[in-house]
């Protein structure tokens, strides 16, 4: 075997090496995305500043995204992952309806408290509140896995006798709860009534108990 045959890599070996290099890439984007979004806003944010800010050209970025719409949604999308997977590892071990209520309400609350940036992603504060840009199937699709971070409180509820359209209502009034608190605490606002957020939450989730 020649020299120059031992230097080149096995073809698995260059896909693998292509793949980690083009996911590393993209996560060099969606970072740089998440930080012009912050200080801009998505309206405010141009590909051209999320590009410079990866240290690439605008036009590399459509190896990835043709759209900043499409990096905010990858964004979000990603986040979302995120809060389910934090919401199921906190069902593990329940033992009960009641608890799996309190342990997916604390879950899905503790995620937003620990990650501020995650909520105004979430829930569109980069965008004015409203979900602008986003094609409606990927609106869709993103409600859909909110939704699936919500759903073990409402089988829950559902579980511990509610009737399904009041389990729904009782799992809408609960997020309101988590969502108004949320804002409160990253907004300080909660500091009016010399409230902590987190017991606010706990005696609104006591209301079940005797469900």
């Amino acid at each position: 075997m020649d020299e120059s045959s031992k230097s080149v890599a096995p073809p698995d070996a260059r896909r693998r090496r292509e793949r980690a290099v083009s996911r590393a890439r993209r996560e060099l984007i969606l970072e740089a995305a998440r930080e012009a979004f912050a200080e801009h806003g998505l309206a405010g944010a141009s590909l051209r500043e999320i590009a410079r800010r990866a240290g690439y050209t605008p036009g590399a970025l459509y190896s990835y995204f043709d759209s900043k719409e499409a990096i905010y949604g990858a964004l979000l999308g990603e986040s979302l992952e995120r809060l389910n997977t934090a919401v199921d590892a906190a069902l593990a071990g329940a033992t009960g309806p009641r608890d799996r209520l309190r342990r997916a309400a604390r879950a899905f609350y503790g995620f937003y408290r620990d990650y501020p940036r995650e909520l105004d992603l979430g829930f569109y504060l980069f965008n004015g509140v409203r979900p602008m840009g986003l094609t409606p199937a990927l609106n869709e699709a993103l409600n859909a896995r909110l939704r699936d971070a919500l759903s073990p409180a409402e089988v829950a509820l559902t579980e511990m006798g509610l009737p399904a359209a009041h389990a729904v209502t009782e799992t809408t009034m609960l997020f309101a709860q988590m969502v108004g608190l949320l804002v409160l605490a990253h907004t300080g606002r909660i500091r009016l009534f010399g409230q902590q957020p987190e017991a606010v939450l706990e005696d609104y989730l006591a209301r079940f108990e005797g469900a």
